[in-house]
C-alpha cells in the first residue's frame, strides 16, 4: 500500500463499538466492493467499501466481515475472510494479503479464506436469529448498479428465509462521524498533500493554461505525495464555468482577466480532504472580484465559528443564510423588494447561493453523518459558501475542512493553504 496505515487497535475498537448495538443473537455481515468492468477486459480501479475498511482496514477485494458477539465459540465472535492467492494470481496481479497479514492488519484473528465462507456461514447462521445487513442508507445515495453486498443479501434471504433482519448502516452512520485521532491525522495528511498541489498552482496559473492542464499538475503532485489522487472528481472551472456547481469537464482555456474555481483535493488511505479556492487567472483580482471574494470569505470564517458541539444543522444553515443575505445586499445583488418577496421555503439569498454549506467529511468525501441529531466534538465537516454570478460571467466559492472542538472554534486543518486575497496575488506575482 502506498499510505501508512492505522493501527489495528482503531479497527478492534470500531468492531466493539459495532457490537455493542446489535441484538444478543444477531450476526453482521459486510462484504467488499466490486471491481466493476468497464468494457471488453477493462476495469475500473478498485476502491474498497468504506465500511469493511472503517471496521478493518483491509483495502482488498473479495473479503468479507462476520460479527457475532454472542457465538458459542469465542473463535467465531469476529470472522475476516481474504482472497487466496494462487501462482496464476501471483503472477499477473500479485501477491494478495496472507491470513497473517490480515490478522496485522484488522486484529482479528481467526482468518479464513473466502472460499469458506458458505460453510462458516451456515454453522454461525444456525446460532443466531437475525442478520445484519449493510444497506446504503446515505442521504445523498443514488444507486443505480447491484453490487456485491446487494447480490449476498438476496442470497441469504432465500437461503435463510427464518431469520429476522436489521440494518448495519444507521449504527455506522453514528459511529463513522465522530472521528478517532489517528483518523484525524489521516484526514490531515491528506490536507497537507492538497496544500503542496496548491501552491504548485499558484506559479503555474495564466491566461492561456488549459484547465486540464491544471488538472495534471495536481494529480502529479497528489500522487507524488502517497495519495491514490483526488478524493473525487476534481472541478476546475474557469470563467463562467464556475456557475456550474458540478463542472468536471475541464476543457476550456483560461482567459485573461478571469477567476478560477477549484474545487480539489487529495485523499490518503482513503479518507478525503475537501477544499475550494478561487484564483485570478492573471495574477490579481478587479475590484469587483474582489467585492464579491471578500463577502463569501467573510461569510467562511463567520459561519466557521457556528459549528460548535450542541449545534443544530438546521439552525446553523439558517444563520448561515442571514449572514449570506447581508452580503448579498452590500454587493447589490438583493435589494428590500428582494428580501420582501421571499418565503421560507425558497429565500432570496438562494438565487446566488443554492447549494449547502457543510457535509461531513471522512472516509467519504461525503461521509456519514445523522443530520438530526448534535454536532459533536470530533465530526469532521466542511465549509464551503459561495456566490455565482452568471451576468457577470464568474463565481467565487471557498472551502476548508474543519474539525469540531470540545472547546472553541473548530480547527481548520487547511488553514497553512493560501486564501487571502494579499497572499495569493503576492505568490501568484512572485516571478
Amino acid at each position: 500500500m502506498r499510505y501508512r496505515p492505522i493501527s489495528a487497535s482503531i479497527y478492534k475498537k470500531n468492531r466493539a463499538n459495532f457490537s455493542k448495538n446489535i441484538d444478543s443473537l444477531g450476526l453482521a455481515v459486510f462484504n467488499s466492493n466490486d471491481i466493476y468492468p468497464i468494457s471488453a477486459d477493462s476495469t475500473l480501479p478498485f476502491a474498497q467499501h468504506r465500511d469493511i475498511f472503517y471496521l478493518t482496514g483491509i483495502d482488498q477485494e473479495e473479503t468479507i466481515l462476520l460479527l457475532f458477539p454472542q457465538a458459542k465459540n469465542p473463535k467465531y465472535r469476529e470472522v475476516l475472510f481474504v482472497k487466496e492467492t494462487n501462482d496464476h494470481i501471483a503472477v499477473w496481479e500479485g501477491e494478495k494479503l496472507s491470513k497473517m497479514q490480515a490478522q496485522k492488519i484488522s486484529g482479528i484473528q481467526t482468518i479464513f479464506w473466502v472460499s469458506d465462507f458458505e460453510s462458516i456461514f451456515f454453522k454461525l447462521a444456525t446460532q443466531s436469529e437475525i442478520f445484519y445487513f449493510n444497506t446504503n442508507e446515505h442521504y445523498r445515495a443514488s444507486i443505480q448498479t447491484q453490487t456485491r453486498e446487494d447480490r449476498f443479501i438476496k442470497w441469504a434471504k432465500k437461503k435463510y428465509p427464518a431469520h429476522k433482519v436489521g440494518k448495519s448502516n444507521p449504527i455506522l452512520q453514528k459511529l463513522r462521524s465522530v472521528k478517532w485521532s489517528a483518523e484525524i491525522e489521516q484526514i490531515q495528511k491528506a490536507c497537507d498533500i492538497t496544500e503542496k498541489g496548491i501552491r504548485r498552482l499558484l506559479s503555474f496559473i495564466r491566461p492561456g493554461v488549459w484547465e486540464y492542464e491544471i488538472e495534471a499538475e495536481l494529480a502529479h503532485e497528489f500522487i507524488k505525495n502517497n495519495s491514490k489522487g483526488f478524493a473525487y472528481s476534481p472541478i476546475i472551472a474557469s470563467g463562467n464555468n464556475a456557475n456550474v456547481l458540478h463542472y468536471i469537464e475541464n476543457n476550456k482555456q483560461c482567459n485573461s482577466g478571469e477567476l478560477i474555481l477549484l474545487d480539489v483535493a487529495a485523499e490518503y488511505g482513503n479518507y478525503s480532504s475537501d477544499l475550494t479556492r478561487t484564483f485570478p487567472i492573471s495574477g490579481k483580482y478587479n475590484d469587483r472580484q474582489k467585492a464579491v471574494y471578500k463577502s463569501v470569505l467573510n461569510v467562511k470564517n463567520e459561519v466557521t465559528k457556528l459549528l460548535i458541539p450542541g449545534a443544530f444543522w438546521k439552525e446553523y444553515h439558517l444563520e448561515v443564510g442571514k449572514l449570506m443575505t447581508s452580503e448579498l445586499l452590500k454587493l447589490g445583488l438583493l435589494d428590500k423588494a428582494d428580501i420582501q418577496n421571499q418565503t421560507s421555503e425558497l429565500p432570496a439569498y438562494k438565487k446566488y447561493f443554492m447549494h449547502g454549506t457543510s457535509h461531513h467529511l471522512g472516509l467519504d468525501t461525503h461521509d456519514y453523518g445523522v443530520l438530526d441529531d448534535p454536532i459533536e466534538a470530533n465530526m469532521v465537516f466542511t465549509v464551503e459558501p459561495g456566490i455565482y454570478i452568471p451576468d457577470e460571467g464568474f463565481g467565487v466559492r471557498l472551502e476548508d475542512t474543519v474539525v469540531i472542538q470540545e472547546n472553541g472554534e473548530p480547527k481548520n486543518l487547511m488553514e497553512k493553504i493560501p486564501i487571502e486575497i494579499e497572499e495569493i496575488e503576492e505568490l501568484m506575482n512572485k516571478n
